[in-house]
C-alpha cells in the first residue's frame, strides 16, 4: 500500500464562488465530495444554471465509489441531477440534505434509480479504502456536517461550509470535540472554507436577528413581508416563534419556501405552532396587523415570488401603504442591481424598506470568520492545509491566516485553483498536473440540453429558426411605451409572409406592455421575460417555430 498516493482534486469551489465539488483518489477508489451548481452570470444568454466539468470523473468512471454531501445549499448539491445521470452511484448526506435533493432528481426523473444513503452526525461509513464520520457543524442551514475522511495515507478534515454558533437556534452545538480529538490524533490535511475569511472577529449567532426582528414586529402597524433564503431554516423558526407570540398568522410563498419548510417540518426540524399558518389566497382577506408573509426570491430574480410582489403582479399578496417590507438575507456579489430595482418598487407602493448592515442585524451570515477559522486550525493542526471555497485572494489570506501554525507542525499551505491536483505520499505533498474541469452551462434546466460550446449552440439554434429583436422604448419615469414596438427578424420568415405576421406580432407585444403594471414596465427584467414569453407562444402557434427572441428595451 506504500507505493500508492492521495491525490486532492478539486474540480469546482476553489478561486471561484459556487460549484463545489472535490474528488478524493486513493489508488483506484475516488469518493468526490458534493456536486454544486451556480447561477449564470448575466451574459451567458440562455443558460439557467452551470455546474463543473464532470470530465475528470467520467474518464475514471469505473473508480468512483460515492458522492457525500456536506449541506444542501444549491452551490454543494445543485450538480448531483447532472452528476447522477453520467453514473448511478450511491449518495450519501443527513435527512434534510437528502429530501432536498429528492425534488430536484424527482424533477429529472432520476429518484427510482437514485441509491440515496442517509446518515446522522457522528456516525460512520465505509466506503473502499475510505472511512468517513460525519461531525455536526453549525451553518445557515439545518442539518450540515464537516467530514473526517480516514485514508491509509491519514486524516483529511473537509470543513464543508460552517461558522462556530455558540447559541444555535436548534440548540444542537457545533461539535468541537471531535474535531479536536482528531486533532489530538494526527490529521494529514484539512480543507477549510475561505467565504468570511476577511472578516475579523467572530461572525454572529443566528439568535443575533431575534433583537431586530423583535424590533420590526413591535411597531409595524401592518402587515410584514419577510424575504429569506429558503433553507434558512433556523431564521424561518425565529419568524414563527415571534408571529405566534405577538399573535400573527404565517403565510409561506414562493415554491422553493413552500418545498422546504414542508421538508423541514416532516422531519421536525422546523416547529409550526398550532393554527399560525395562513393559506396564500386567504392574506389579503385577513387582517393586515395580523399578517406575516415569508417570501422567496431574496436575489430580485426575475418571475420570483419577491420579484412579483414588488411589482403588484403575485396572485395572492399586493403590498399596500404602510406595510413593512424585511430583506432578510445577504445580497449575493452581482445581484446588487436586481435587488435595489427590486426595493425600489417595494418602496413606490408606499411600503417601508428595512435592508442593509443594522445594528442588530437582520441577517448574520452562515460562514466563519477570522477568529473561527483560526479556532479551526489550532483545534485540527493538521500537517497540510488547503483553504477551499472562495476566490483566490480569500484562499491566499486563508493561507497566510495559517502560518502561526508553522511552529505546530504544519508543513505547507497550498492555495489550489479548480482543477489542480494535489498529490500526497510517504515524502510528503506537492501539486502535481492538471485535470479536465471548466463550466457546463444547462438550458432549460434539462438533463439534455447542455451548452457545451455557447457559439455552435446559437448558430444551430439560429440556422434553424433565426431571430426575432422587439425593440420597446419605455419612458423610466412613467413606465409608459413610447409608440408601437418594433420587431426586427432575421431568418425567421419569408417577405410576403413577414408584413402581416410582424404587425400582429407588434400588436402582441405592445398588448403585454398594456397589461403590464406599471412597476413591471419599469422593471427592463421581468418585462423581457414577458415579452419572450407571449412572443414565444403566439410565433410558435402561427408557425410552429420557435426563432430566437432577444427583446430589446430602451428607456428613455
Amino acid at each position: 500500500m506504500s507505493d500508492k498516493k492521495l491525490h486532492i482534486v478539486p474540480l469546482g469551489g476553489l478561486g471561484e464562488f459556487g460549484m463545489n465539488c472535490m474528488a478524493i483518489r486513493y489508488g483506484d477508489d475516488i469518493i468526490v465530495v458534493d456536486a454544486g451548481m451556480m447561477f449564470p452570470d448575466a451574459e451567458l444568454l440562455g443558460v439557467d444554471i452551470v455546474t463543473p466539468d464532470f470530465s475528470y470523473l467520467e474518464e475514471n468512471k469505473e473508480l468512483v465509489r460515492a458522492l457525500v454531501l456536506t449541506h444542501g445549499h444549491e452551490d454543494h448539491i445543485g450538480g448531483v441531477p447532472f452528476l447522477l445521470s453520467l453514473m448511478n452511484i450511491p449518495v450519501y448526506g443527513t435527512a434534510f440534505t437528502l429530501a432536498l435533493v429528492e425534488r430536484r432528481l424527482e424533477e429529472h426523473e432520476l429518484l427510482d434509480d437514485a441509491r440515496l444513503n442517509r446518515v446522522s452526525p457522528g456516525k460512520r461509513i465505509e466506503v473502499g479504502p475510505f472511512s468517513i464520520e460525519f461531525i455536526h457543524v453549525t451553518h445557515s442551514i439545518v442539518s450540515a456536517v464537516a467530514l473526517a475522511i480516514t485514508t491509509p495515507m491519514g486524516v483529511i478534515i473537509h470543513t464543508g461550509d460552517f461558522k462556530i454558533d455558540p447559541t444555535p437556534t436548534d440548540n444542537q452545538l457545533f461539535d468541537l470535540h471531535t474535531l479536536a480529538e482528531y486533532g489530538k490524533r494526527g490529521v494529514l490535511l484539512l480543507l477549510s472554507d475561505s467565504t468570511n475569511v476577511d472578516r475579523p472577529g467572530y461572525t454572529p449567532s443566528e439568535r443575533a436577528v431575534y433583537p431586530r426582528l423583535e424590533e420590526i414586529f413591535n411597531r409595524a402597524e401592518r402587515r410584514i413581508v419577510i424575504a429569506a433564503f429558503s433553507s434558512s431554516i433556523h431564521r424561518l423558526q425565529q419568524i414563527l416563534d415571534l408571529s405566534a407570540e405577538m399573535g400573527r398568522k404565517v403565510a409561506f410563498l414562493g415554491r422553493s419556501m413552500l418545498s422546504a419548510t414542508e421538508i423541514a417540518h416532516n422531519l421536525g426540524l422546523l416547529q409550526i405552532p398550532d393554527n399560525i399558518l395562513l393559506r396564500p389566497q386567504d392574506i389579503m382577506g385577513a387582517a393586515p396587523h395580523k399578517v406575516v408573509c415569508v417570501v422567496s426570491g431574496t436575489q430580485g430574480e426575475p418571475m420570483s415570488a419577491m420579484s412579483r410582489v414588488a411589482v403588484d403582479n403575485h396572485k395572492s399578496l399586493s403590498l399596500e401603504r404602510g406595510d413593512t417590507v424585511v430583506h432578510s438575507a445577504r445580497i449575493i456579489p452581482g445581484n446588487e442591481k436586481a435587488i435595489g430595482r427590486m426595493m425600489n418598487h417595494v418602496a413606490r407602493r408606499g411600503a417601508e424598506v428595512v435592508a442593509g448592515g443594522m445594528n442588530p442585524p437582520v441577517h448574520v451570515s452562515g460562514h466563519a470568520s477570522q477568529e473561527e477559522l483560526k479556532l479551526m486550525l489550532n483545534l485540527v493542526r493538521p500537517r497540510f492545509f488547503v483553504p477551499i471555497h472562495g476566490e483566490y485572494w480569500q484562499m491566499s489570506k486563508h493561507a497566510a491566516l495559517a502560518s502561526h501554525l508553522y511552529s505546530y507542525g504544519l508543513e505547507e499551505s497550498f492555495v489550489l485553483e479548480t482543477g489542480q491536483v494535489l498529490e500526497v505520499d510517504q515524502a510528503g505533498a506537492r501539486k502535481n498536473g492538471k485535470v479536465t474541469v471548466g463550466r457546463v452551462c444547462i438550458d432549460s434546466g434539462s438533463i439534455d440540453e447542455v451548452v457545451e460550446d455557447m457559439v455552435i449552440r446559437d448558430r444551430r439554434h439560429l440556422s434553424e429558426d433565426g431571430f426575432v429583436i422587439p425593440i420597446i422604448a419605455i419612458d423610466k419615469h412613467t413606465g409608459r411605451s413610447e409608440g408601437l414596438p418594433e420587431i426586427v427578424s432575421r431568418g425567421f420568415v419569408s417577405t410576403e409572409d413577414r408584413a402581416d405576421l410582424m404587425t400582429a406580432a407588434r400588436q402582441v407585444v405592445a398588448r403585454t406592455i398594456e397589461s403590464s403594471s406599471s412597476e413591471e414596465r419599469t422593471d427592463w427584467g421581468v418585462m423581457q421575460e414577458k415579452i419572450r414569453a407571449d412572443l414565444k407562444r403566439y410565433l410558435g402557434k402561427q408557425t410552429q417555430r420557435r426563432p430566437l427572441i432577444m427583446p430589446v428595451i430602451l428607456e428613455v
